[in-house]
């Protein structure tokens, strides 16, 4: 299974994150989604889970 990124620097934000996240794919939605409610102030849910895996990148080892 290849193993997917979620990368902060991609999306403008005020608090300039830098955080990436990496991991299979339901595990980076997951962690993602957290994140991007508890420190970037979006509302959980379904729309937000979608957005979150759309943008996910494979891994390069």
């Amino acid at each position: 299974m290849t193993r997917k990124i979620a990368d902060c620097r991609r999306f403008p934000s005020e608090s300039n994150c830098t955080l990436t996240i990496s991991g299979e794919e339901d595990e980076v939605v997951r962690a993602a989604t957290e994140h991007a409610v508890s420190v970037h102030g979006h509302e959980d849910g379904p729309e937000l889970r979608e957005q979150v895996r759309a943008t996910l990148e494979d891994e390069t080892v």
